[in-house]
């Protein structure tokens, strides 16, 4: 999987499955502040995660990702 592909997966389902705004879906924006995603969001996107692309996200791990590249970077380095 390309790292274009993984990042219009991740960006469709935080728009079609967790209603966030497009616009606001950019490399650089960070998942809580710009995005607005939300402990309760973390618990959805880990399950739609392990459903698209086949690996369990660790709590630890989402700690350190801050932005929507990092969270990509994140997936792509698991699914190499």
């Amino acid at each position: 999987m390309t790292r274009q592909e993984i990042e219009e997966k991740v960006k469709n389902f935080l728009v079609e499955e967790l209603e966030f705004d497009e616009e606001k879906i950019t490399p650089e924006a960070r998942l809580k502040e710009d995005i607005g995603v939300d402990s309760l969001d973390f618990v959805d996107i880990v399950v739609i995660v392990e459903k698209t692309f086949g690996f369990k996200i660790a709590t630890e791990d989402m700690k350190t990702i801050k932005t929507f590249s990092q969270f990509c970077d994140y997936i792509e380095e698991k699914t190499k």
